[in-house]
């Protein structure tokens, strides 16, 4: 049995702490951000004038993607 006791008073509530502060948090969020843009642009816009990699391959990898996001591709 635990012999630890834990005090509660009237009136006094114990806001909840952080897990971490916007600081630390801020290159992770950076990072998410990125890999999205990233994911956007290869669903949306790799093929025709403005493809990186030449091709087809990235088109038919993602093809699947661009209907379920609404991107039209033919």
């Amino acid at each position: 049995m635990s012999d630890v006791a834990l005090e509660r008073r009237a009136g006094a509530e114990v806001a909840p702490k952080p897990i971490a502060s916007a600081r630390e948090l801020l290159p992770f969020v950076l990072f998410a951000g990125l890999v999205l843009m990233l994911f956007i642009y290869f669903v949306g816009a790799e093929e025709g004038a403005t493809s990186l990699i030449g091709g087809s391959s990235v088109h038919e990898f993602v093809h699947d993607a661009r209907h379920l996001l609404g991107f039209p591709c033919h």
